[in-house]
């Protein structure tokens, strides 16, 4: 698997906070200057590069002078504001002195969520690309809620890789990559050097994450999830290995390889995919699981037994097996008012309960896209 990493010319490379900073007090800017220097090395092979880079947050609470990582919403915002000055002007200055430009980006879930900032998003990346800039990518923090944010720097550098149509994944944290179980505690522990993303099998092997950072192992393989529906392959490895990129890029055998196991989805699917942020549910009985599963056929209303939450025409809902567990998710032609008239009827009824005749599909299968 590892000789298709030869092919792999767009790399999103995500680089966490324990590999950022001085155990959380301030950035290690010594450490930034060799992942500079390592992301440049790179690109004078061809290479495209965005980072994704955690460190803000510590270098505000550090300037702050705050004695802990800070918890609240409130004071982690105020952080990100503060230390985002001194992230990225780190990364700037570090690039400078190669000759290359850094770019500064900050992604708010609104800017995932919303179709036509979402490609704005896409089309910014690829001319700073195109540009040959490196683009530096984090959480607008500063201005995230709770219930909005897009939660870890694992999961934005998998949406910044549905974004760009990355080859390839990297996430750098303070571990070998997954294993078999918990290397702390069992001495018989194996790293697992190669497996498909989203295999429910590796995922029941991820442990829980470090104080410092907001993703443990989970949310790694999560994001190797998502990033496959753009045919993005992943490595988790660790980053305190010397000159650990142009490794990876020799094809030396260095973490857990996570391959895409699938073509990529249209942009449209991939979009829908990232959604954090659900409308509401739809459940579905068994025959429009299997058809859903087997035959990406769209979603009628004979195949819905219940509908959850509130929701309008173009919002985006999951939709649930008899279990509870999410198969799919898309975005919807009625509001939740009028699905709820329809569950179990005939497409040829829909003119006789709702007074006027719409789609016949309750998500299309050009509207809709598995997520298991």
């Amino acid at each position: 698997m590892r000789e298709r990493i030869a092919a792999c010319r767009t790399w999103v490379v995500k680089i966490g906070s324990s590999l950022l900073t001085n155990d959380g007090v301030g950035l290690d800017r010594g450490a930034i200057a060799g992942w500079a220097a390592q992301i440049v090395a790179l690109r004078q092979q061809g290479l495209r590069l965005v980072v994704v880079s955690s460190g803000a947050v510590a270098e505000g609470a550090t300037r702050l002078g705050l004695t802990s990582m800070p918890r609240e919403v409130r004071l982690q915002a105020a952080a990100a504001a503060v230390g985002q000055m001194g992230l990225i002007e780190a990364w700037e200055t570090c690039f400078a002195q190669h000759g290359v430009h850094a770019a500064q980006i900050l992604l708010s879930h609104e800017d995932l969520s919303n179709r036509t900032r979402y490609l704005n998003a896409r089309s910014t990346l690829s001319s700073l690309l195109d540009l040959a800039a490196v683009p530096v990518v984090n959480e607008n923090d500063s201005v995230a809620t709770e219930e909005l944010c897009l939660g870890d720097n694992d999961n934005l550098a998998a949406l910044v890789s549905n974004l760009i149509n990355a080859d390839l994944m990297v996430i750098l944290t303070d571990q070998d990559g997954l294993f078999s179980a918990d290397p702390r505690k069992y001495a018989e522990a194996t790293l697992v050097k190669s497996g498909r993303a989203g295999d429910p099998a590796l995922e029941d092997l991820a442990g829980k994450g470090s104080s410092l950072g907001r993703g443990g192992m989970k949310t790694k393989l999560s994001a190797a999830r998502l990033a496959a529906r753009s045919g993005t392959h992943t490595i988790i490895a660790n980053g305190r290995e010397p000159g650990l990129l142009p490794q990876l890029k020799t094809g030396k055998p260095l973490g857990t390889w996570l391959s895409a196991g699938q073509g990529p989805v249209t942009a449209r699917k991939q979009w829908l995919a990232g959604q954090l942020t659900l409308k509401g549910s739809l459940s579905l009985d068994a025959g429009a699981v299997a058809v859903l599963r087997g035959q990406g056929r769209s979603l009628l209303a004979v195949g819905l037994t219940a509908t959850r939450g509130e929701y309008q025409r173009g919002e985006v809902v999951a939709c649930l097996d008899a279990s509870g567990r999410e198969i799919a998710r898309g975005m919807v032609n009625y509001n939740s008012r009028e699905v709820a008239r329809l569950l179990g009827r005939d497409s040829s009824r829909i003119a006789e309960l709702l007074g006027y005749a719409g789609e016949e599909e309750i998500i299309h299968r050009d509207n809709l896209v598995l997520t298991e």
